[in-house]
């Protein structure tokens, strides 16, 4: 019998990981844990490109749905929840699927993070009132001028990583880098990792016809919907921004469709950025279903170091 085994699924936004979580899924009979940091939130649907219902029904999941835009959900609070959603699941199975985009998610869980004390809500309005004022830059220069030690090794062109950066350390007085553990936690299962690896041209054509399939599935309607949200944290998201500022009348539908779309496949290059610091992680194509299989019924015994 294998041994209690986490299969990690990753890779760029678009680029299949709901399709093969499921296929794998269903294979092992068993359950996924979501790593997005949006589709948690219920009041986000169509923008988040969220499983649909039916598979949601067909196989359970995890981390999707289960917050509220209102609640505060970070790296911290993805890694106790998952922690204790993969202890459960692999009580009752051999396999569970970990799917999802976001990298520091995926890190957390895998690694472990120390908690980071809680940001004071006005601090929050108040960065977040003057990055919509003033931009990158303004937040660029604060981390530079407040928290050094986060601008020299931290995603700088990352206004979220930037506004949550500026926040700790405003609220704590602190780097949120020395938050971070100094020593990995240890999970007592096999760990597979897997990045989806696909043809950058091809990616971006399936960014910019995901894009256009969620405008025809009615985005700009949830958007509508969400207006009374959108000074939360939650709502700095691509797809939602955009359509926000066509609201207020900034700019074109047409010119926002193509903003989300530009702003979709920068994200998307964020992502390949980050997957490729992940020492063990393994890139998988066209025959990727097969390559996890192959890899999970291996005799060798592989370890998440």
């Amino acid at each position: 019998m294998s041994p209690k085994t986490i299969i990690i699924l990753t890779g760029p936004t678009a680029s299949g990981k709901t399709d093969l979580a499921a296929s794998l899924a269903s294979h092992f009979q068993t359950d996924i844990i979501s790593a997005d940091s949006r589709q948690c939130f219920r009041e986000l649907n169509i923008g988040v490109a969220k499983p649909d219902t039916g598979l949601l029904e067909r196989i359970p999941h995890h981390f999707i749905n289960s917050h509220s835009v209102e609640d505060t959900v970070n790296a911290a609070v993805f890694e106790s929840m998952a922690t204790r959603w993969c202890e459960s699941i692999l009580d009752q199975h051999e396999v569970v699927i970990v799917c999802g985009g976001t990298g520091l998610y995926i890190k957390a869980f895998l690694e472990g993070l120390d908690e980071i004390p809680a940001v004071e809500e006005a601090v929050r309005r108040d960065i977040l009132a003057h990055y919509k004022e003033e931009g990158l830059g303004w937040l660029q220069e604060k981390l530079r001028q407040e928290d050094p030690q986060f601008y020299a090794c931290g995603e700088i062109e990352n206004p979220q990583r930037l506004m949550r950066a500026l926040e700790v350390v405003q609220s704590t007085g602190r780097s949120i880098i020395s938050y971070r553990h100094q020593q990995k936690k240890q999970l007592p299962y096999r760990i597979l990792e897997f990045a989806m690896l696909v043809p950058r041209p091809l990616l971006y054509r399936r960014i910019n016809e995901r894009v256009e399939g969620m405008m025809d599935a009615g985005l700009l309607a949830e958007v509508q919907s969400l207006l009374r949200f959108r000074h939360l944290n939650a709502l700095q998201t691509v797809g939602y921004t955009e359509l926000f500022e066509y609201l207020d009348g900034m700019r074109s539908l047409n010119d926002s469709i193509a903003r989300i779309q530009q702003n979709t496949r920068h994200y998307a290059k964020r992502q390949m950025t980050w997957f490729n610091k992940i020492e063990n992680l393994q890139w998988i194509g066209e025959d990727h279903f097969e390559t996890i299989l192959r890899a999970y019924h291996s005799l060798k015994t592989y370890n998440r170091l």
